[in-house]
Formats: structure tokens, sequence, C-alpha cells
């Protein structure tokens, strides 16, 4: 009888032993997904704003060079052309950029939405199983 006890015992304990190993193996998944989640972010994060130093660079000189481009106006030859081809250069590059950076703004998934998800999964594996 003192056997059966034993066992029956070593049985409980293996199963709630596996049970702490789910877990545990659930809690580490979940942190791996909330980590990965937090390091798309600020990749996000720094590209959007490197798209907006750029912008606003290339807006910066393009608007400079459209004020130059006024001064010499007045003057002859060819330096209109040049100036002008430069101007529109940044110009349009700063727009550009800045309409890219506002299009991954807009477009921007959800903080964790990958966490969420997984978590909504397990969620609903659990009431299933009950």
């Amino acid at each position: 009888m003192s056997e059966k006890t034993v066992e029956a015992s070593k049985g409980l304990l293996d199963s709630l032993a596996a049970f702490a190993a789910t877990l545990t193996a659930i809690a580490r998944t979940r942190l791996d997904l909330l980590s990965s989640d937090l390091e798309e972010e600020r990749d996000h994060f720094l590209s959007l704003l490197l798209l907006a130093l750029v912008a606003l660079f290339c807006l910066g000189v393009g608007f400079l060079l459209g004020t130059l481009l006024l001064v010499a106006a007045f003057w002859d030859s060819y330096r209109l052309l040049s100036i002008g081809v430069l101007c529109g250069l940044f110009l349009v590059g700063g727009m550009a950029a800045s309409s890219v950076a506002l299009h991954k703004m807009r477009t921007k998934p959800r903080l964790f939405s990958a966490s969420m998800a997984e978590l909504q999964k397990d969620r609903q594996q659990l009431t299933t199983r009950s």
C-alpha cells in the first residue's frame, strides 16, 4: 500500500513539474515575442526619424537654392539652369522622403500586435480545453 502512495505522489509531483515547465516555456515565448516587438518598434522609429531628418535637410537646401535662384535670376548666362536643377532635385527628394515617412506612420502596425495575437490564441486554446 505504501508503494502505491509513493508512486501516486511521484506521479503528482512529476505532473506538477511538467506543468511548471510548460508555464515557464509559455512565459519565455511571450517574453521573446515582446522583446522582438520592442526591437521592431525601435527600428521603425529610427527609420522614421532618419527619413524626417533627410526630408528636413532636403527641403531646407531646396528652399535655400530656390532663394539663390531668385537672386541669380537677374544675372546672365546658364547659372539659372544649374541652380534650378539642384533646387528641383532637393525639393523632390525632400517631398519624396516626407511622403514615405507619412506613409510609414499611417500604415504602422499596432504595438505588440504579434504578442497580443499569440496571447489570444493561447486563451482560445485554454477555453476550448476546459
